[in-house]
């Protein structure tokens, strides 16, 4: 039966790419091709015991991607939590919301400066 592989990218508009790409780079790490997106392969992921990617549909009325207005949020597997925090510190990037231990990592919520929400999540090693 034919199925679905995985989250082949995620696209979105933006007001100004060139300024959201170098926001990216500087605060979260990413690295950016000519052609202006980032590559996230899987081997890269896979070498993180845990790490996954999540297809979810949240209830209409959720207050979860709050303080955005937007009807989604991004979710980033990150290798340091803590690390990327302490750089988004330093850019002037305080976390809205911080999980340090839940059942399936430590997670952070930041905002990206169009007002999307991004979830940071350290993956936990699976037992």
């Amino acid at each position: 039966m034919a199925k679905v592989l995985g989250v082949g990218g995620v696209f979105f508009k933006s007001r100004d790419g060139e300024a959201l790409r170098e926001w990216y780079g500087r605060v979260l790490g990413m690295e950016f091709h000519d052609w202006g997106g980032a590559l996230f392969l899987p081997q890269t992921a896979a070498a993180h015991p845990g790490a996954a990617t999540v297809f979810s549909s949240f209830k209409h009325d959720t207050d979860y991607f709050a303080p955005s207005d937007k009807d989604y949020m991004f979710n980033l597997m990150v290798d340091d939590l803590a690390a990327i925090l302490e750089r988004a510190k330093a850019e002037g990037v305080e976390p809205v919301k911080h999980f340090p231990d839940e059942a399936n990592g430590a997670f952070a919520h930041i905002m990206d400066p169009e007002g999307r929400k991004i979830e940071l999540w350290q993956p936990k090693p699976m037992s």
